[in-house]
């Protein structure tokens, strides 16, 4: 820990009396749950600086941000800690580690290490403390996060967690099968992929149509090689039907070796699905050759 603090910059470790914080105290600490199948939040309100906020989003981990409306630190390396609050003195803090402060709305943000090392803290009475040098000037700005009411809605959280899609959207809307050379079939990780779309379809209202389109490499004929990039695209587009997926939202295409991804034959042999949403625009779903917008 020596080690850690000897190679801080001297603001980092000056004390906190000399610099601007900002934390809620106890009488106006709260933590707000935010739960769906979607998604799970805890979100801090920090009294003159802006949110907290824990998130977790299905498929991922938990992770953590920070947010102000005006930037108040300097963008550069903030320190992270977790300590004591002022009425536990003598508990030594234990370092997070350094982390990036941008200039934007929000100023941090951390994946699952520190998030988790952060509501650790918490449940054991500590305040984690961000703390980096202010935007204008050399004094430092500090930002803790009060422990006060804290375990309530970290255990909805858990439960919260349990209840979570296998996926997100932005992890399944573009989708890729490939199929082995003259091959129609699916294997069992192919079998995954589409059990956690139909899943994520059955529970997002807001999904509007799924395009299912098959390809080939250009081995053999342009008329075989069409036959069997439909054959292809029916299989997956057959294989959701049967799991529950409305027929009406699917929209099934054949392409042959029109639109190669790239010039490795397997990579050609594929069956894309594509989610498209209300309002999003239909011409980003359009299927195009090597470097356009469809990556296969």
């Amino acid at each position: 820990m020596a080690a850690y603090a000897a190679a801080l910059p001297l603001w980092l470790s000056a004390s906190p009396v000399a610099a601007s914080s900002y934390g809620a105290g106890i009488e106006n600490s709260q933590w707000y749950l935010s739960e769906s199948v979607f998604e799970c939040s805890l979100t801090h309100d920090v009294p003159g600086y802006g949110r907290a906020v824990f998130s977790h989003r299905a498929g991922e981990q938990l992770a953590f941000h920070l947010e102000s409306e005006l930037p108040m630190m300097r963008p550069g390396k903030g320190r992270l800690v977790v300590e004591a609050p002022a009425w536990r003195p003598g508990v030594a803090p234990r370092p997070v580690g350094l982390v990036d402060v941008s200039s934007g709305s929000r100023a941090v943000s951390v994946g699952n290490r520190e998030a988790t090392l952060m509501a650790q803290g918490l449940l054991q009475g500590m305040q984690p403390t961000l703390t980096r040098a202010a935007r204008y000037d050399d004094r430092p700005v500090r930002v803790h996060l009060s422990n006060v009411n804290f375990s309530g809605p970290y255990s909805g959280y858990r439960q919260c967690v349990a209840w979570l899609l296998p996926v997100n959207y932005d992890q399944i809307r573009r989708s890729r099968v490939p199929f082995a050379s003259g091959s129609t079939s699916l294997s069992e990780a192919d079998r995954r992929l589409l059990d956690n779309i139909v899943t994520y379809v059955m529970a997002d209202s807001t999904v509007e149509r799924i395009l299912v389109d098959g390809h080939s490499d250009s081995l053999g004929s342009r008329i075989d090689n069409r036959a069997l990039s439909e054959e292809r695209a029916t299989v997956v587009a057959d294989y959701l039907k049967a799991r529950g997926i409305d027929e009406n939202l699917l929209i099934v295409r054949s392409h042959g070796d029109q639109f190669p991804v790239s010039r490795r034959h397997a990579d050609n042999r594929r069956t894309t699905i594509r989610l498209q949403r209300e309002g999003e625009r239909p011409e980003l779903q359009q299927a195009s050759g090597m470097g356009g917008e469809f990556a296969g």
